[in-house]
């Protein structure tokens, strides 16, 4: 007969933060795929300018990639902030097990600790909304220098890309009420 195998709360414990530390680097990431995919929108407008024979092209199927890319980045932010906070519950309950007389600080389960990672992390949060509000400004605001007769005719898609990057910065200002808050500790056995 076998002798069942488990892994060491050591090794879980491990293994979380290094999953941890991952998904930080995807906000990262996610962060320069916006400034790439916005950047390129910018050049691909400029590219595109009336007087280079390019006067019948749909530039304003263009001016919707500015809010989509700000969605986009919406939705991998709080991807990541909801696998960040569902992993560090995991990494509180580990740090409870064999603490019961609280002589080991615990940086997931402390509110001290726990909530001055959060107020450290919001500036993420803070750069992305500048990057979209900015990005979206920029690029909207290229799109109606360069083509205004065109933007005069399809009005509607201006509107549409306005309210979709209101939308997704609001939802990046948003995302921080979904962030990780210690609960009180709890003793697993």
């Amino acid at each position: 007969m076998s002798k069942p195998h488990h892994v060491d709360a050591n090794y879980r414990f491990i293994a979380a933060y290094q999953e941890v530390n991952a998904r930080i680097n995807q906000r990262q990431q996610a962060l320069t795929l916006y400034v790439t995919l916005t950047v390129s929108l910018l050049a691909a407008l400029v590219a595109l300018k009336p007087g280079a024979g390019t006067d019948t092209l749909p530039v304003e199927w263009l001016v919707l990639g500015f809010p989509v890319a700000s969605t986009c980045l919406a939705f991998l932010n709080y991807k990541t902030e909801r696998a960040i906070t569902n992993l560090r519950r995991f990494l509180s309950q580990l740090e409870q097990l064999g603490n019961d007389d609280h002589g080991l600080p615990s940086y997931n389960t402390d509110p001290q600790w726990a909530q001055g990672a959060n107020r450290a992390r919001r500036f993420q949060d803070y750069a992305a909304a500048v990057l979209v509000a900015g990005g979206n400004a920029i690029g909207l605001g290229a799109v109606l220098h360069i083509y205004p007769q065109r933007m005069a005719s399809y009005p509607l898609m201006l509107w549409i890309s306005i309210a979709i990057a209101l939308v997704s910065l609001l939802a990046l200002l948003w995302i921080p009420k979904w962030s990780y808050t210690p609960q009180p500790a709890r003793h697993p056995q």
